[in-house]
């Protein structure tokens, strides 16, 4: 299993860095939502930076449906998703290959946001030990969770419009947790920041659980 996920992170990590989508398209639309909230609050007000946390990941959440979509778009052409499916690769290993390969992405366009809201809505990043935790934890939530259900939408011709729908509303709590560690993290709130990060904890073993065992049936059906 771990050597097939080897294998299929490694393929979608290359098809990335060959194709440079992420670095195009994927963080560029990031910034852009970071910057669009700039102009739609009012900075004199410090609102920005009271709500830096919560913007962040709202950019985060909207960013990881794109990466998730050109996860299956890169396999959706050309009998590619057959291939995979007869390849004779544990399903549980494309799983946690194609999970770790969108994990990757994300986490490297959350090390571009944070420098942004930094630059943008001079926030401060204080409490790095709660703001890393958190955000290995929800990666691992958004990555697992996009993957268990783009592999539901990938064979629809309405995938594009479906995987929204889908994923937006099970991953609101992703988004919840996360904004109020940060804000824990960030010294905007006096929350307890590692009670929100343990239900992010929580929520990345549910659904990396759930793909292992059902992405198997997912994969088939799709």
């Amino acid at each position: 299993m771990w050597r097939d996920a080897l294998l299929v992170a490694g393929k979608d990590l290359r098809i990335e860095a060959r194709s440079r989508v992420a670095t195009n398209q994927v963080a560029p639309f990031a910034v852009l939502i970071l910057i669009l909230f700039g102009f739609a609050l009012d900075p004199d007000r410090g609102v920005l930076g009271r709500a830096s946390a919560g913007l962040f990941w709202v950019a985060v959440l909207l960013s990881s449906l794109l990466a998730v979509q050109r996860s299956f778009a890169v396999e959706a052409g050309d009998g590619a998703a057959d291939g995979l499916r007869l390849s004779g690769l544990d399903p549980a290993g494309v799983f946690l290959g194609k999970a770790a390969a969108v994990a990757a992405q994300l986490a490297l366009l959350q090390v571009v946001l944070a420098f942004g809201i930094v630059v943008l809505y001079n926030a401060d990043l204080g409490g790095p030990v709660l703001l890393l935790a958190t955000c290995a934890a929800a990666t691992v939530g958004l990555a697992a969770a996009g993957t268990v259900y783009g592999v539901l939408a990938a064979g629809l011709r309405v995938r594009e419009t479906l995987l929204p729908l889908l994923l937006l509303p099970v991953v609101a709590p992703v988004l919840l947790s996360a904004t109020r560690a940060w804000e824990a993290g960030m010294g905007i709130s006096v929350d307890d920041g590692w009670r929100w990060a343990q239900l992010l904890a929580v929520f990345a073993v549910v659904y990396v659980t759930l793909g292992v065992l059902a992405f198997g049936a997912l994969l088939e059906e799709s």
